[in-house]
């Protein structure tokens, strides 16, 4: 068995090739067989070489490796259309000198016979039927002699010797064409299974109005890996018993072709949010600390100083328990960091009272005097202070807040406090004090 994705460098890696991408990895690993990663880039003014590396790097991103094809190798050179142009003209020519074809303006057209009826069985339509009256001769090789799709994806599914042709339901309507030009090269016919595709919200084909429709884009949101895996694979199919979250092997060991919905699927951001969520939730203490600390480097562009880590894997448990994507992340915690600290005007303005000012002057005394800068003694202290001049704990902890973290926003407020550091606290509350 031998499973393939064929995607078009001329754009990223669009969520639906993703999940069409993954159905087609799933069911190869359920069966033992090999999955074929090739590129299909006959379109040479819109194919580019930083969208094949989008889409290989997204692709990998997703842990969807692959047995064979583009930068993997294998027996069929470089698994990229554009370099078999002679091998597409040469069939194209076979099947003219046998009169299956014919020239048209210099353009080569198979020649469709006119009437009979192309039958198969679709993994997940069931019998398929199409009358021949209604297909017309078709273009297969252009008058500069650069093939159609058509012609260079059937001739590379038979060449690369796959057996089972999982795509979007938007080739539907190309199969009897692909399966006459098997027929015409006298080749034993794939298994055909077309993947419905993917609707916004609205019930309405997904596209750009609805957002971002990228892999690329979502994992910049911070999703994790994993958590778009696992939420591609709801996109059609479900392992059963009503289960959401589930890894990888539960994947694959409960994946078939054959149980995918026929019905157009909801891509549903809010629902890939959510999930995210759960897997931030769940993931090892290690393995968050690594994510979140490469996600902060890559949204400040720098790499983190040793103090600054330090600080940062202090609130970490905090906010881990509170954020949807990693994305999320570093906006909260920019106060430990050492980039100029700005007090936002407008929620100082909104905190500041002569209760707050005294609350604050207090605080900073106490946290002087202090040996031990732990958690603990931290909130006995504020709390403390809190009764002994009879001020609300909204009043004294969100101006605290909003001095140290520079807005009302932030993580809790103990564990930003001893995250940030004695001396840092101590200078940032002189900061506010008497800012009336």
């Amino acid at each position: 068995m031998k499973l393939r994705i064929a995607p078009s460098p001329t754009g990223q890696l669009h969520i639906g090739n993703a999940r069409t991408a993954l159905f087609n990895w799933l069911y190869a690993k359920a069966n033992n067989g090999t999955f074929l990663v090739r590129i299909d880039d006959t379109d040479t003014d819109r194919s580019t070489s930083e969208y094949q590396k989008d889409i290989i790097e997204n692709l990998r991103w997703l842990g969807l490796n692959w047995d064979e094809g583009i930068e993997v190798g294998g027996s069929h050179g470089s698994y990229k259309q554009s370099s078999r142009f002679d091998r597409y003209q040469e069939v194209a020519e076979n099947l003219l000198s046998r009169n299956l074809a014919y020239e048209d303006d210099g353009a080569i057209r198979f020649k469709v016979p006119n009437d009979g009826l192309i039958e198969f069985e679709d993994y997940i339509r069931g019998k398929m039927s199409f009358n021949l009256s209604d297909v017309e001769d078709f273009v297969i090789l252009r008058s500069d002699k650069s093939p159609t799709y058509h012609l260079a994806s059937t001739v590379d599914d038979l060449d690369y010797g796959i057996t089972i042709i999982a795509r979007g339901e938007d080739i539907l309507s190309s199969t009897p064409k692909h399966i006459m030009l098997f027929k015409a090269m006298d080749a034993n016919l794939p298994d055909f299974c077309h993947l419905p595709l993917l609707f916004g919200p609205d019930g309405k084909k997904l596209s750009k109005r609805h957002g971002d429709t990228s892999v690329e884009a979502f994992r910049s949101k911070g999703i994790l890996s994993e958590a778009m895996f696992n939420y591609l694979c709801l996109l059609g199919w479900s392992p059963g018993k009503d289960l959401e979250k589930f890894n990888i092997d539960t994947a694959i060991n409960k994946f078939d072709l054959k149980n995918v919905l026929p019905n157009s699927a909801i891509f549903d951001e809010k629902k890939l949010l959510w999930l995210n969520g759960l897997y931030i939730r769940s993931t090892d203490t290690k393995d968050f600390q690594a994510k979140a600390l490469s996600q902060i480097e890559n949204d400040i562009a720098r790499e983190l100083f040793d103090e600054e880590k330090s600080r940062l894997i202090k609130i970490f448990p905090s906010v881990q328990e509170r954020i949807e994507t990693l994305a999320d992340l570093t906006h909260q915690i920019m106060f430990l960091i050492d980039e100029p600290f700005n007090v936002d005007t407008l929620d100082w303005q909104d905190v500041n009272s002569e209760e707050a000012q005294k609350y604050l002057f207090l605080l900073r005394e106490e946290l002087i005097k202090l040996d031990n800068f732990s958690l603990e003694i931290i909130e006995t202290i504020m709390r403390k202070i809190l009764k002994e001049i009879n001020v609300k704990p909204k009043v004294g902890f969100q101006a605290v807040r909003v001095s140290i973290t520079g807005t009302k926003i932030s993580p809790p407020l103990f564990e930003s406090i001893f995250a940030l550091g004695k001396q840092a606290v101590i200078a940032r509350l002189a900061e506010s004090i008497e800012k009336l």
